[in-house]
């Protein structure tokens, strides 16, 4: 995985095949499969180099389809589906080895002004006063300490809390977690960049969040991405503080759903999120 902003930043910027049609590399890892965050923005990324430059993503709504292969290249086949004065749409399936594993559609709109309102952010502590897992991750004690400094380095990931610690659950709201997250050295001044970061970002941790009041870490589920959706609201920079307010307000059918909430320092409401995963107890759990 890339372990800086430079590497993300390269990561993101595909190759041209042909018309609609991207190639996207690889990062050194040690993950037996992709990552779905990485498949989904270098997604978007393919899906936006077919738009005009005026437009910009608002929504993206996609399914993980197979386990992707972290030794092959993954190819991007972008359908033009529409495009109109204000929006165009998007198809984007994904291939390795002859086979999709995974879609998406996205929506671009050009900027209009209009109605305004969010919801309130969440009173947490600063990102300077909350856990720094990646600090946490590679002290020379930590069995993580390898997989987090070559999987993880090109993020910043502060623990706020979850709802079984520091955080006020109860029984209308028993799984939540906060996080705050940045992309770790400064990207490029480019929208598109930033908007594939955090959607590279918003995949991380989720689907822990719906585990929070069953007292099971990921090692004891088969866990996965099965579908996942972004919203963009408002102008944002992934390489400053989020604060990702996360909850799931549902697990059955060995299935999680879990819906986030990215806030910039300031309080402003810039991206919502909502996946469902996969989060099947292992027999031994």
């Amino acid at each position: 995985m890339p372990t800086s902003a430079e590497e993300l930043a390269q990561l993101l910027d595909l190759e041209t095949i042909d018309t609609n049609l991207f190639r996207g590399q690889q990062p050194d890892t040690t993950l037996q499969r992709v990552f779905g965050g990485q498949v989904a923005a270098q997604a978007l990324v393919a899906a936006a180099r077919t738009t005009l430059e005026e437009l910009s993503v608002h929504s993206l709504h996609s399914y993980f389809l197979r386990p992707g292969d972290p030794n092959v290249a993954i190819v991007y086949d972008v359908d033009p589906v529409r495009d109109g004065k204000s929006f165009a749409t998007r198809r984007v399936l994904a291939r390795q080895h002859g086979r999709p594993i995974y879609a998406m559609t996205a929506s671009f709109q050009v900027h209009e002004e209009g109605f305004e309102h969010q919801d309130q952010m969440p009173e947490v502590t600063a990102p300077e006063e909350s856990l720094d897992l990646g600090e946490m991750y590679r002290s020379p004690d930590s069995p993580r300490a390898d997989e987090w400094t070559r999987d993880w380095a090109a993020l910043d990931l502060r623990w706020v809390g979850d709802s079984k610690h520091g955080l006020l659950g109860n029984e209308r709201h028993p799984a939540l977690a906060r996080y705050w997250v940045r992309v770790s050295g400064r990207l490029p001044d480019d929208r598109l960049v930033h908007e594939a970061a955090l959607t590279y970002a918003s995949d991380l941790t989720l689907i822990r969040t719906s585990l929070v009041p069953h007292n099971v870490g990921l090692d004891g589920v088969q866990a996965a991405s099965l579908d996942h959706s972004v919203w963009f609201h408002r102008p944002f920079r992934a390489d400053e503080w989020l604060l990702y307010a996360q909850r799931s307000p549902s697990a059955s059918g060995a299935r999680g759903l879990i819906f986030g909430q990215l806030f910039t320092q300031e309080g402003v409401l810039v991206a919502s999120v909502a996946q469902e995963g996969l989060i099947r107890p292992r027999p031994e759990a």
